[in-house]
């Protein structure tokens, strides 16, 4: 069976990430696996300190601390169980028949990479628990998370709307591509309005439409339904334009169409509607 992965921390997010998962997973008759990652300090085993304190030190103070760190470890596990009881509550009220449970250790971006082979696409939340609702941050597992994945990943919005209208941003980039071609063997678009946007220079709207019309073309044969809009402007402004304007329910991108070295000097117009858009941003490798 394809299965979703759910990264679920706690935040406001979450709840938004199972209502978008359970939307996903029945679209497509997948199963869920709902995963909360602990970090190595979270659950730690009891922490050697006889090196650490030498002048002075106590072995009741010592002991103390272990025993410190050792509750504080308890505490996250029982969090992290807790997360994942009420992330299977929600999505058994949604209706999703097969939902999977992990708690783990470790680094989240090496526990997402052990179980890619055997999932379709990753659900996350734009921002995690640490960092509340900034929204010039983007969290950097988020980020190491869409660059290493070899699978769509789907960033949830706060709160949880329903999807009809899809606003896709095409390029004629290779991931871009990727995008036009998943969408297209994806049950998740058979019944949504899908608008292509091709943003143009001055004087090359004309190669802007064809570009647009090609990826049009290819929806259009599976039956998909689909236009094409061209428009002259800056990507972000463009973009985040529309989503307001328009009422779209969600961004298809390819991600990161340039060079890493590129964007940090530029910067990135997949980072930039990642951190302003009010809607859920689906990302294609």
């Amino acid at each position: 069976m394809d299965k979703i992965l759910a990264l679920l921390d706690g935040s406001e997010y979450s709840q938004s990430v199972c209502h978008h998962t359970a939307w996903i997973a029945q679209k497509l008759n997948a199963g869920i696996v709902a995963m909360h990652v602990l970090g190595r300090r979270e659950g730690a085993s009891p922490t050697d300190l006889s090196g650490s304190l030498r002048l002075g030190a106590r072995s009741a103070l010592l002991a103390e601390l272990s025993s410190l760190d050792e509750q504080c470890a308890k505490l996250a596990q029982a969090k992290g169980h807790d997360i994942l009881e009420d992330a299977k509550a929600i999505l058994d009220q949604d209706g999703v028949p097969h939902v999977e449970r992990r708690l783990r250790k470790g680094h989240l971006l090496e526990a997402v990479q052990e179980l890619e082979p055997n999932i379709r696409a990753i659900t996350i939340g734009k921002r995690g628990e640490g960092h509340g609702f900034a929204s010039a941050h983007l969290g950097s597992n988020l980020e190491r998370i869409i660059r290493a994945s070899k699978v769509p990943v789907f960033v949830a919005s706060r709160t949880y709307k329903p999807i009809q209208k899809v606003l896709v941003a095409y390029d004629g980039s290779a991931s871009a591509k990727i995008a036009i071609d998943r969408m297209s063997d994806s049950a998740v678009f058979a019944d949504l309005d899908i608008t292509v946007l091709c943003i143009g220079q001055e004087g090359g709207v004309g190669k802007a439409k064809a570009t647009a019309d090609e990826a049009v073309a290819k929806l259009q044969h599976v039956d998909i339904r689909a236009v094409a809009h061209t428009v002259v402007g800056e990507p972000g402004d463009v973009l985040n334009g529309l989503v307001k304007t328009e009422g779209f329910d969600l961004l298809v991108m390819g991600a990161y169409g340039h060079s890493r070295i590129r964007q940090l000097i530029i910067g990135s117009t997949t980072t930039t509607m990642i951190q302003t858009a009010n809607i859920p941003v689906l990302l294609y490798r």
